[in-house]
């Protein structure tokens, strides 16, 4: 504890009032409780170039963006008003608040999102065919929040070991703020799984926390071949550049393109582009027109970190809380003052067991987790990270003059021991108690409840006028792009995919977040 403390002691106020934080939220857009097969509104602006609003994977998956803030209070503020503006051009649908998606249509059905017809576009929306022949359309309907998160001065080092720890840890945050322990079973037609069925349209797992980051949930069997270790840039841009660059049979199976001419992916290697790769957090950095994120990691270092593994908390109407975020401040500067050996293969095959544990059976008391050659109790290893944590909480609270950090380590020392009061086990009560156990119903709910509260906050006409103009400027944006195109699609995918054009690394000092 002393070396963490020295560590913490060495950081002094000025550097913890540079943390920088910004949010991406999704959410599916849903009539009733179905999924809204309607495009894109118009009223929101281009999907390719607003800055705040954009589509995920679907062209019914929203992907609400704020920019970077120095407090929690006024990120969430910004998303509270992207929700506004966004509700307001949405007429009777709702966003559904729960990570796990509303009822599906047939997965060939299900809407991929459209960006026009520039290439940057149309490469997109390729990329999105490429997930559906590769994974299914419905795992891509999973929804989440993704935490941005930097502090200056950190190097590449710093937030390489960050990461290793975060990774060993992020059973803690599954447990505490994972949200969906049931599904539609429209979800899992025709899919091996071990989920109990509550009602003829929903499943569960009775002690699970957070399907979505578990066996169904954002899962590749053919990324699991991926160890990728998090011991350096140099050996993690290796990976991925491997991934990137190698072809892999299955997928050169797939082929570019079908008979008819039509793209089914961009590339046949392992990862089309590197948002493919999947994890629970991501080294960053903002990248420039047309660059490739690889590239601008290995050429300006890492920027900051995505956290990844945030289910939405269907009990607020945004879906997370400004305790939550402050927790997660905690959790991370532990991550980083906190001792971090290297990573091996078998400790990340371990951490893998560990999350679909944790996903699957997190509030099974006295369920047991891999912590090197032994095993511990989740709520042992908890409470004692907790005890760990509390003097960076304290910390934070001299800098900010608040007790808010200590307070909200308070609450997830509650949690711990009442796991009943978790949102898992909350959501499994609601259904239970209001909704005769179907998650549609509860959650359609939940979506018509936030929407009413949503649409009853004060939302001034400057603040609309302000999102209108913003969404007028992302149009005219667009058409810019699709004007200033010459170049074929093919030779422009064939330049993007290039191996070349994933640079070579050199090492660097990054500083705060500029950008989420």
């Amino acid at each position: 504890m002393s070396s963490l403390q020295d560590a913490l002691d060495s950081l002094g106020p000025q550097r913890l009032r540079g943390i920088r934080r910004g949010i991406e939220k999704e959410s599916l857009r849903a009539s009733g409780g179905d999924l809204a097969m309607t495009p894109h509104p118009a009223a929101l602006g281009s999907a390719l170039t607003h800055p705040n609003i954009t589509t995920d994977y679907s062209e019914s998956q929203l992907e609400l963006i704020t920019g970077v803030h120095a407090m929690p209070e006024s990120c969430l503020e910004e998303l509270l008003q992207i929700h506004q503006f966004a509700y307001r051009a949405l007429g009777p649908e709702t966003m559904w608040v729960s990570s796990m998606p509303c009822r599906l249509p047939a997965d060939e059905t299900i809407p991929i999102g459209h960006y026009g017809p520039s290439n940057v576009g149309r490469a997109k929306s390729v990329y999105r065919m490429g997930l559906a022949n590769r994974y299914g359309r419905r795992m891509q309907t999973i929804s989440g929040i993704h935490y941005n998160w930097s502090l200056p001065g950190v190097g590449n080092e710093e937030y390489f070991a960050l990461i290793r720890n975060f990774r060993r840890h992020a059973f803690l945050l599954l447990y505490l703020f994972g949200a969906s322990p049931a599904l539609c079973s429209s979800f899992v037609g025709g899919r091996d799984h071990e989920l109990q069925s509550l009602d003829s349209a929903t499943m569960y797992m009775p002690h699970g926390t957070s399907l979505r980051m578990g066996r169904l949930g954002y899962q590749s069997a053919a990324q699991a071949s991926l160890a990728v270790s998090y011991n350096g840039l140099d050996g993690y841009a290796a990976s991925l550049h491997g991934a990137l660059t190698e072809p892999y049979p299955p997928y050169e199976a797939i082929g570019i393109m079908n008979p008819g001419g039509e793209y089914n992916q961009l590339a046949t290697s392992l990862l089309q582009i590197e948002n493919e790769f999947y994890g629970t957090i991501r080294p960053k950095r903002v990248i420039r027109p047309g660059e490739r994120p690889l590239h601008a990691l290995r050429e300006r270092g890492v920027e900051y970190v995505e956290v990844r593994l945030l289910d939405l908390n269907p009990f607020v109407p945004i879906g997370i809380t400004a305790p939550t975020l402050r927790f997660i401040d905690v959790f991370l500067l532990h991550c980083l003052l906190a001792g971090s050996a290297s990573d091996s293969p078998q400790e990340i095959a371990a951490l893998g067991r560990n999350q679909h544990k944790t996903a699957a059976y997190g509030r099974r008391p006295g369920l047991l987790l891999e912590r090197g050659d032994s095993e511990v109790a989740l709520t042992d290893w908890g409470s004692q990270l907790l005890c760990e944590f509390a003097p960076i909480a304290a910390a934070l609270d001299n800098t900010h003059q608040t007790s808010d950090y200590t307070d909200a380590l308070r609450s997830a020392q509650a949690l711990l021991d009442n796991p009943a009061l978790l949102p898992s086990a909350r959501v499994l009560a609601v259904m239970e108690q209001d909704f005769d156990n179907s998650f549609a119903e509860f959650t359609r709910a939940q979506s018509q409840q936030a929407r009413a509260k949503l649409l009853a906050l004060p939302f001034s006409a400057a603040q609309q006028a302000r999102f209108a103009a913003l969404s007028a400027q992302s149009l005219q944006d667009q058409r810019a792009i699709e004007a200033a195109d010459t170049m074929p699609f093919e030779v422009y995918r064939q330049q993007y995919t290039a191996a070349e054009r994933l640079g070579l690394g050199r090492t660097v000092i990054a500083p705060a977040l500029a950008t989420a």
